[in-house]
């Protein structure tokens, strides 16, 4: 079946199936390495790449339709979910279909639920589908082209992102449950895309007491094994309250 075909295949289902005009774009983050990355797949006879999304059930509920659009690309189950943003720009979406009928279902317009998501990286195991042809991580400072208006909904996701950093529990869920202290600075530095100095950083973050220092190190490496660390939930999530008000 060519793809064409398969799409005009799965046109007729969705109208059955999913509320017209309605998408949902999610943006995934995941560090790992020291690296800031995001998950993007390639559709099949398509040059760029895009941002995992789906259409929402009729009779489901918004966030149950991101996390099952997520957990069939991912395998990842219990991931951080955050809406930030409608995309509601005309003819957004409808050319990435223009070789399909115009009663095609995906040639319609829609407007779209920008989510991010937050996930262990190493839990993730990306997902090749029918429609695509690959699937997986890109740092986000070399992201290759993207369909449609993507580029421009990432963007926002990051500039969210960057926002939210004080009081959503960005930290907790991007990084493994033992870290370094320079992986949590070089998480801050990547995220709000600045060099931030090492001791001023050690000392407002521990001033939180929401970190909890284990009796471990990292092994490995020329250097000092350096300490493992893991956040205090409770703490943690008391300071987001509040915000953590510091100017990095």
């Amino acid at each position: 079946m060519t793809f064409k075909a398969l799409l005009e295949k799965r046109s007729i289902e969705a109208w059955e199936i999913y509320l017209p005009h309605l998408s949902i774009d999610c943006v995934v983050f995941g560090f790992h390495e020291g690296a800031l990355k995001v998950l993007l797949l390639k559709m099949k006879e398509s040059d760029s790449w895009g941002l995992p999304g789906g259409y929402i059930l009729k009779d489901e509920n918004l966030k149950i339709a991101a996390n099952r659009i997520l957990e069939a690309r991912t395998g990842a189950t219990n991931i951080y979910l955050q809406q930030f943003r409608v995309f509601g720009e005309t003819h957004r979406s409808e050319a990435a279909f223009d070789y399909l009928p115009d009663d095609s279902f995906f040639k319609q317009r829609f407007i779209s639920i920008g989510f991010y998501a937050l996930v262990d990286f190493t839990e993730v195991e990306p997902v090749v589908d029918e429609l695509s042809t690959d699937c997986g991580w890109r740092d986000i400072n070399r992201l290759p082209e993207l369909m449609m208006d993507h580029q421009f909904i990432f963007d926002k996701a990051l500039e969210t992102l960057r926002k939210q950093l004080i009081h959503k529990p960005i930290g907790y869920n991007l990084l493994p449950e033992k870290f370094t202290m320079p992986e949590l600075q070089r998480l801050y530095e990547i995220i709000l895309d600045k060099k931030l100095n090492r001791g001023n950083f050690y000392r407002k973050i521990l001033r939180y007491d929401i970190l909890i220092k284990l009796d471990e190190t990292r092994k490995g490496g020329a250097h000092k094994a350096p300490d493992l660390y893991s956040f205090d939930q409770e703490k943690y999530k008391a300071a987001l309250k509040n915000g953590l008000n510091e100017i990095w």
